[in-house]
């Protein structure tokens, strides 16, 4: 058995973890690389391996930096298999064609920038060939993905379809177990089950996203939230969130529908202003089987998690530019999570110099992103190629992070220090996997191996 790591090797995005079993190449994720433009152009533009040498695709679910560059394997040749849960296969199609979509207009404004055509890094039509190969097998379902290796899926908590993937097979006549866990999430997070807690396994692939630090507590997060609006709303500012499109704006209005039954905020308008997640919270109605009996009661209850008193879901440019003339308080969540593409940087750029608003941030922020800089409370950022005083104030809620923090790592990690030959850490910048690498190796874990991208790390 040999793995090699082509992408979130000693960083956070960009997942791709080639696997060969008996002569099988099993691609695990296919994600899209974020940071600098000219890096993540090269790094996604070139793929390390002939997509047609592949076998099969195994999906973990429906973040970018796990699926946004599967088009690229179709664009090239891939013509087999992808497989993923069912949510993460719906909520894969929405995700890949508005990636298309921004493609599409990065391409465009590159090409006038340069004076000379930039193609896109893929089209719709590339977006939606890759969708004909997906195949959703529902949680706890073996299936076998080549001759002789078997998958299954298992909830990881993570996200709406998020799982950790079981491969099983033969090598020398001993059965084998690898466990790709994929992103990680955390237990009593709101909508979602908790993560599947597995036995033994013989190697282990896990994320280290925040191997150096752990989230505030899951308790304290309507709290904190409901404090950030009375505040702001009390100085008559705005709320501006940047969330990713799947499953933090979902948390976030469905936090909001808690505090609004409980009387704890002001009556203030939401507005969630992106198309994309007006769609994926429609899939997330579709999907019920990934619900906890958290909010089965409440659906119950008072109908509709994701609909308040007043909300508005906007679909159309013209709605969204009408916010920028409104002066009164009120709560906009918008897309892109990291503030690099949306129409998050509109609001952004219309809002940060006012010391009334609120800029909330309530997700991972990699590095040279302008979420980070924002996060580092610059002076000033550039948005649109123009800087603006960053004077609006900027809270950061980790409570939402649907990462398991450093505590839930090093209990997952724990478990396999006995039964695994090789504990893999990925999915990490170098100073969360240091820091993870050493808690595991102080509670007796010292089977632990950092991938280096693009070397094969034989079994």
């Amino acid at each position: 058995m040999k793995i090699t790591s082509y992408g979130a090797a000693q960083e956070v995005t960009g997942s791709k973890h080639l696997v060969e079993i008996n002569g099988h190449r099993i691609l695990l994720d296919c994600g899209m690389f974020q940071g600098k433009r000219s890096e993540s152009d090269l790094k996604n533009r070139s793929l390390p391996f002939a997509p047609n040498s592949l076998d099969a695709v195994i999906v973990s679910h429906s973040h970018v930096d796990h699926i946004g560059v599967l088009p690229m394997l179709s664009k090239y040749g891939y013509r087999k298999r992808i497989y993923s849960t069912p949510a993460t296969r719906d909520l894969s199609s929405l995700m890949l064609l508005d990636s298309a979509h921004i493609q599409a207009k990065d391409a465009e404004w590159l090409s006038k920038k340069n004076r000379d055509f930039v193609a896109p890094l893929y089209t719709a039509e590339h977006a939606s060939e890759t969708m004909k190969l997906f195949v959703g097998i529902p949680y706890k379902d073996r299936f076998e993905v080549v001759p002789g290796v078997y998958a299954t899926f298992h909830d990881a908590g993570h996200i709406l379809g998020s799982a950790m993937v079981m491969l099983e097979f033969q090598d020398n006549g001993r059965q084998k177990r690898f466990l790709f866990g994929g992103d990680l999430g955390r237990r009593h997070m709101p909508i979602l089950n908790d993560p599947w807690e597995p036995g033994d396994a013989d190697v282990v692939m896990m994320e280290s996203t925040y191997g150096n630090r752990d989230h505030d507590p899951i308790e304290t997060m309507e709290d904190k939230l409901a404090e950030v609006i009375r505040a702001t709303h009390a100085r008559g500012g705005k709320i501006v969130i940047p969330s990713f499109a799947l499953e933090r704006a979902q948390e976030l209005v469905y936090a909001l529908k808690h505090l609004e039954l409980r009387g704890a905020i002001p009556e203030i308008p939401v507005y969630v202003d992106s198309p994309l997640t007006v769609n994926i919270t429609d899939v997330f109605r579709m999907h019920t089987e990934c619900f906890d009996a958290e909010i089965r009661e409440l659906m119950t209850n008072s109908g509709d998690p994701f609909r308040l008193k007043h909300i508005e879901y906007i679909r159309n440019a013209n709605a969204s530019i009408r916010l920028n003339s409104v002066k009164t308080p009120m709560i906009i969540i918008s897309a892109s999570g990291m503030c690099e593409t949306g129409r998050i940087l509109h609001h952004l750029r219309n809002n940060c110099e006012d010391e009334r608003n609120t800029i909330l941030i309530v997700g991972f922020q990699a590095k040279n992103t302008l979420g980070r800089r924002i996060v580092e409370r610059e002076k000033e950022i550039k948005i649109f190629g123009v800087k603006r005083a960053l004077n609006a104030q900027v809270k950061v809620m980790n409570a939402f992070s649907a990462h398991a923090g450093r505590s839930e790592l090093i209990a997952f990690g724990k478990r396999f220090k006995d039964c695994a030959e090789r504990l893999l850490l990925v999915h990490g910048e170098e100073e969360a996997i240091t820091a993870l690498q050493t808690s595991l190796q102080a509670v007796g874990a010292n089977n632990i191996v950092v991938p280096e991208e693009g070397i094969p790390v034989t079994i």
